[in-house]
C-alpha cells in the first residue's frame, strides 16, 4: 500500500511540477508578488496530494516564538524535501539560503530567481560568506524571514552532527544583521526520507523553539542551536 500510494503521488507530483513550470513561464513577466501567488497555489496543491494520496499531513508548534513583525533568521533542521515545500505555509514571504547550482535548473531556476532567494557559491568559502552576509542584510531591509539549514544539506535521520556538523555561516549572518535566530526542529525524514521513492503516512511536526536573541557570543550561539535543534528533532522522531 505504501509503494502504491507513493507511486501515484510521485507520478502526479512530478508531472504537475513539470507541467506547472512550462505553463507558468509567462508569469515570469509578472511582478514578484504575482509569482508568489503562483508559488502558494503550487505548494497548496502539493499539500492536497500529500494529504489525500499519501495520508501525510503536518502540524505547527511554537508559533508564539516567531516575532510578530520585522525580519528574523530561522535555523532549520533539513531532513527532507518536504520542509522546503512547506516554507510558504510556515511563513508569509520567506527567502531561503540555497546552493547556487539550483539556479541553473531549466525553468525552475528562473522561478527561484524571481522569488528572490539567497544563492551561495560553495566552491569558495570566502566568497560564500561575503555573499551570505551581503544578501542577508539586503533581505533584512525587506522585512522578510530568512531560512537557512545550518548543516548545509539534507541529512538522514540517523546522521549525527559529528558526521554533518553545523556550519558557521549562520553566526556570520547573526552578527552582521543583529537579528534573532528562531530554531526549527522537525521530523520530516521519518515520513519523507532523503532520496527515497516511498513516503509514509502520518503527521509531520514543525516545532519553533525560543529565539536566540542578538548579542550572544558566536560559540554560545552555535552550541545552543545544535543542542536544541538536535534534541527536539530527535524527540519528534520518537513520536508515535
Amino acid at each position: 500500500m505504501i509503494f502504491l500510494r507513493s507511486l501515484i503521488f510521485n507520478i502526479l507530483f512530478y508531472g504537475m511540477t513539470a507541467i506547472a513550470c512550462i505553463l507558468c513561464i509567462p508569469t515570469l513577466l509578472l511582478p514578484r508578488a504575482g509569482i508568489l501567488t503562483i508559488v502558494r497555489l503550487y505548494v497548496g496543491t502539493t499539500h492536497l496530494l500529500e494529504k489525500y494520496i499519501l495520508g501525510l499531513d503536518f502540524e505547527i508548534r511554537g508559533k508564539e516564538h516567531l516575532p510578530k513583525e520585522g525580519p528574523y533568521i530561522v535555523a532549520a533542521k533539513h531532513q527532507s524535501a518536504y520542509e522546503t515545500l512547506k516554507l510558504h505555509h510556515l511563513f508569509k514571504d520567506p527567502t531561503i539560503v540555497l546552493k547556487k547550482e539550483l539556479l541553473s535548473i531549466p525553468i525552475f531556476g528562473l522561478f527561484l530567481k524571481k522569488i528572490d532567494v539567497i544563492a551561495i557559491d560553495r566552491s569558495s568559502r570566502e566568497e560564500a560568506v561575503k555573499t551570505l552576509i551581503g544578501e542577508t542584510q539586503r533581505i533584512k531591509e525587506q522585512n522578510r524571514p530568512i531560512v537557512i539549514f545550518p548543516q548545509g544539506t539534507r541529512v538522514g535521520i540517523d546522521v549525527t552532527p559529528d558526521k554533518k556538523p553545523y556550519k558557521g555561516g549562520i553566526v556570520k549572518m547573526y552578527k552582521a544583521t543583529d537579528l534573532p535566530i528562531i530554531p526549527l526542529a522537525l521530523n520530516t525524514g521519518k515520513f519523507w526520507p532523503r532520496n527515497s521513492f516511498t513516503k509514509k503516512s502520518g503527521k509531520v511536526v514543525f516545532e519553533f523553539l525560543p529565539p536566540v536573541e542578538p548579542g550572544l557570543p558566536e560559540d554560545e550561539v552555535m552550541d545552543r542551536l545544535e543542542k536544541e535543534i538536535e534534541t527536539h528533532s530527535n524527540a519528534l522522531l520518537s513520536l508515535k
